[in-house]
Order: C-alpha cells, then sequence, then structure tokens
C-alpha cells in the first residue's frame, strides 16, 4: 500500500458533487493514411499492454475506517477496461463545438471511488475525420507535470508502436481490498512517522521562513514595488460565485514561437506573455460588458515544487497570486506590472519550498475537510466572502515533438481543468510540438459555451495587441490581421472521409474552434 501524501488527499475531500477533483486532456488525432481498422479497439489494445507502467492506472483508494484518517493506495489486478475505455459518437455534423460541449459534459461527472481514478474516451464522427480522445484522472494521483510523464509512457514519438516488457504475474496473497485491522495500523503508523519528519524539519522550516521574511524586507527596501499584493484581496467578479458541476470549454491554439518572440523582444518570459494575454482578455470581456472592477482582477498560478528528475505519479505544486494589472489602460504597463508582480511572487515561494512540500498530519482530515467544502459550497460561501484570486491560470510545458497512439499521429493536445467555488474560471495551457494550446474550463453557470468562444477570441486580440507593442522583429513576424484575406480557422464540415491534417508548424494562424467566434472575428476591425 502507498499513504497519499496530505496535499494528494486534500484533492479528495475538497471534492464534491459540485466540483469534480479531476484534470483532463482534450487529443485530436489524424489517422493514417488508407486506415480501414477501429481505432478504438487498437486504443484499447495498446492501453492493455502499458497500464503496468503507470501506477496510476492500476491502484485504487481504501478508505479508512470512519475517516478517522488519509486514504492509502492499494493495487487493482482486475482491471476493466470495458469500463475505463470507452467510445463515443459525434451526432452529424461533427463540428469542434460539438466537441467542446460533449468534453465539457463528460468532465462534470465524477469518477468512481471504488475503482481506479481514470476513464479515457475514444470519440468518432468528427467532419474532419480526425478522432478526439478525452482522458480524465484524479488530481489526488497526478498534477500537470506527472501527467505529461505518463504521457511518454502511453504515447510514441513514431507512428510504429514500441515494444514493452510485459507485466509480471500478481502475487500470491495480494488481498483485493485490506481489513480494518491492517488499516488502522497503516494509519497510525503513518501518522507517527508524519509527526516525527514534521519533528525534524522544524529548525530548517523555522530557519527558512526567517531568511525568506528578511529577503523579502530588503528587497522591498531596494526596490518597493508600487503595486504590491501583500494581504490585498480579489475584487469581485462574475467569476467568484459558488459554482454548479454544469461545464463549459473551449479550445486555442497558437503558434508557440509567436508567444517565445514577443516575451524575449519585451524582456519577459513565456509566462509572463501568457499572463498578459490572459489579463487583456478578462479586462475586454468584463469591459464590453460594464462588469469591469476599478482594483486589478488576480490570478491563481500553481507552481510545481517538483525536482526536474522527479518522475513520480503525485502532486507536488504550491501557488502564487499574480498581479493581473486589468486597472491599467495601457498594455505596456500592463505587462510590466504582470512581469513584476510574477518575479516577486517567486522569490517568496522559492524561500519556502521546503516548508510547501511538508506533510501536515490532521487527525479526522477527512470528515472535517469534506464538511467545510460541502458548508463552503452549498452556503453560497463563495460569492459572499473575500476572495484570494478571480480566475486560475496554469502553464504546463509539454512535449515538444508530435506524439502518436496507435500508428496515428497527435495533431492537438488541450488541457481540460477545474474550476472551484469561487473561482469558476481556469484557464490552463500547455505547449505541444510547437504550438501553445489553451483551455479553458468553467462552470456553464458563469461562462457559457459561447462566452467561453468569445474569451478564447479576446486572447488571440490581447496577442495581437502584445505584439504591436514589440519590436519591428515581432511585427515582422505577426499573427493575419482578421481580415477576409486571413479568416480564423473554424472545423467546418466536410465530405465524409478520412482528412489528414497537415502538421502544426506548415500553417503558424491560430486556431480558434468556434463559428460563432470565426463571424466575430471577421467583423472586428484589425
Amino acid at each position: 500500500m502507498d499513504h497519499l501524501s496530505s496535499m494528494d488527499a486534500s484533492f479528495l475531500h475538497l471534492e464534491t458533487p459540485e466540483t469534480p477533483m479531476h484534470v483532463g486532456s482534450l487529443m485530436l488525432f489524424d489517422l493514417p493514411e488508407g486506415y480501414r481498422g477501429d481505432y478504438y479497439d487498437d486504443v484499447k489494445a495498446q492501453l492493455a499492454k502499458r497500464l503496468h507502467l503507470a501506477r496510476l492506472f492500476h491502484r485504487k483508494l481504501a478508505p479508512m475506517p470512519f475517516e478517522l484518517a488519509d486514504p492509502v493506495w492499494i493495487d487493482d489486478d482486475d482491471i476493466d477496461l470495458d469500463y475505463h475505455v470507452r467510445s463515443v459518437t459525434l451526432r452529424r455534423p461533427g463540428t469542434m463545438e460539438q466537441l467542446e460541449v460533449l468534453i465539457a459534459r463528460l468532465h462534470s461527472s465524477l469518477l468512481d471511488r471504488s475503482r481506479p481514478l481514470w476513464e479515457v474516451y475514444v470519440i468518432d464522427g468528427l467532419a474532419n475525420g480526425q478522432i478526439a480522445y478525452y482522458s480524465k484522472a484524479h488530481h489526488s494521483g497526478i498534477d500537470g507535470k506527472a501527467g505529461i510523464e505518463i504521457a511518454k509512457v502511453f504515447y510514441d514519438v513514431t507512428p510504429q508502436a514500441r515494444e514493452v516488457r510485459p507485466p509480471r504475474p500478481p502475487r500470491a496473497g495480494n488481498a483485493y481490498q485490506l481489513g480494518v485491522a491492517e488499516l488502522l495500523q497503516a494509519a497510525i503508523s503513518n501518522s507517527m512517522a508524519q509527526y516525527v519528519k514534521l519533528g525534524r524539519m522544524l529548525p530548517q522550516m523555522t530557519k527558512a521562513l526567517g531568511a525568506t521574511a528578511v529577503q523579502f524586507i530588503r528587497t522591498r527596501r531596494k526596490a518597493p514595488r508600487e503595486r504590491s499584493l501583500g494581504v490585498k484581496m480579489a475584487p469581485k467578479t462574475i467569476f467568484n460565485a459558488s459554482i454548479t458541476n454544469q461545464r463549459s470549454f473551449g479550445s486555442l491554439s497558437v503558434p508557440l514561437p509567436e508567444l517565445k518572440l514577443v516575451g524575449k523582444q519585451m524582456g519577459g518570459t513565456l509566462n509572463d506573455v501568457v499572463m498578459a494575454m490572459c489579463s487583456g482578455a478578462l479586462r475586454s470581456f468584463l469591459h464590453e460588458r460594464d462588469l469591469l472592477p476599478k482594483k486589478s482582477l488576480i490570478a491563481m498560478v500553481p507552481v510545481s515544487l517538483r525536482e526536474a528528475d522527479d518522475c513520480s505519479n503525485n502532486n507536488q505544486v504550491s501557488a502564487i497570486r499574480v498581479d493581473l494589472a486589468t486597472d491599467l489602460a495601457d498594455p505596456a504597463k500592463r505587462f510590466q506590472a504582470i512581469r513584476e508582480s510574477s518575479e516577486a511572487s517567486k522569490e517568496l515561494i522559492g524561500g519556502l519550498k521546503a516548508m510547501l512540500g511538508t506533510d501536515l498530519p490532521v487527525a479526522g482530515s477527512p470528515w472535517l475537510m469534506s464538511g467545510m467544502a460541502s458548508l463552503y459550497g452549498r452556503s453560497n460561501l463563495g460569492t459572499r466572502l473575500p476572495r484570494l484570486a478571480n480566475v486560475a491560470i496554469s502553464n504546463v510545458p509539454g512535449p515538444a515533438v508530435p506524439l502518436y497512439m496507435a500508428g496515428a499521429r497527435m495533431a492537438r493536445y488541450y488541457p481540460v481543468s477545474i474550476p472551484y467555488h469561487g473561482v469558476g474560471l481556469n484557464i490552463t495551457v500547455q505547449s505541444y510540438a510547437g504550438e501553445m494550446e489553451f483551455g479553458i474550463t468553467a462552470c456553464r453557470r458563469v461562462l457559457s459555451h459561447p462566452e467561453v468562444h468569445e474569451l478564447a477570441q479576446h486572447l488571440l486580440a490581447s496577442l495581437r495587441e502584445l505584439q504591436r507593442l514589440a519590436p519591428v522583429a515581432v511585427q515582422e513576424t505577426k499573427l493575419p490581421a482578421p481580415a477576409a484575406t486571413a479568416p480564423v480557422r473554424v472545423a467546418t464540415p466536410v465530405a465524409k472521409k478520412r482528412v489528414n491534417a497537415k502538421p502544426a508548424s506548415h500553417n503558424p494562424a491560430p486556431r480558434v474552434h468556434s463559428r460563432r467566434a470565426a463571424h466575430r472575428e471577421e467583423r472586428r476591425p484589425a
């Protein structure tokens, strides 16, 4: 058995019917030319050969009696692939907008805790001949970086699937369920180990906390920041409400070199460009509705605590708050304020890294945290209480080369993430094979499907605004203006035959999968 860390277990305890705590991915695959097989069967066969390479896919939870302590992971050698790997067909005409609505619905349902916490859907019926592949796994067993490592297990870098070693036969006496005595003994021993570890680390943690405080004070004295967040709360927006389990989802692809070049020319990082895009998009979206608060929006941004060579299937993350500077109309000043805020938050969390990854044992944490999560959502406190952030924004580095599964090339790799009470909008970004893939996940009561697509259009407009600020070197490679000569590419119905899309590098123009968004983009002046 494996003990869950307090961070991993928190994703279980904070889960309610309104707030499923799983993360997912939507991938689009181009089938090989002349393919005549059943891709669902091919995918299931390849997964069956490789499930043993990632423990996430063949372990399940064993809860403690009376929820006195966090559950443990136990191996499950009886995986029902017909349950975990499912086939879905889109209705005609099979547009990308239909697919996104389906993904939003699939992402809204809870995973079955009596089984390993993952599901896969192979979706056909897209008008352009591509196959969609949606997977979701519970956040208690995986974070963004661990998800990328698991992707390396299941996918290949060539159309030819590599051979892997077969699984070892299960050990004799491997019980399907643990007894009460075993579970209680495990809970006691794990709690004692956590307390001992915490006691040993107290001097180091105290030293780190003191050094960080001194460094923070010295930095403020040398270079005082006018826009320091401090303990400032986020203003109230339409995104900050208690949510339901209904979801909306939208996707966007932008050439990665374009973002890197903008960041280089403006003296920031790729993450700064992403944050500035989100800031400009949110500002425009709210301003058009006369809902933009006078105070700046604040983003909650996950940061990884994982070492470079750590590939374990668990969570090693914390979060920082970043000032989105949406109160500034000047995009150049807005970019600079975002960059400074991000750097200040990273400096602060860098000194506390050793503390943030420490387990903090709490007796009865399952029922205590679950009760608080349920109370927080059902009492509408997410709308009434002061809020730390308005929106969650995450940037996950993904594979730099094209991936393949069962011989099909992965053309798109969109993240699907978690909104929560009080933060009903999540924008997660992931790089893949020369593209930056945006996944916008929201509560449908907070943002409808058309509004999510509109927000994607504002992201594009925000990027063009940043490019106009950059020097001539950036403008020479700027994105096409939304004129009739360079329309936004939209998924449209075609003849019912397989179409093999070209690699993303063949066409650097950004893609927004929304017919309504495309018409709006054509009407907007350059």
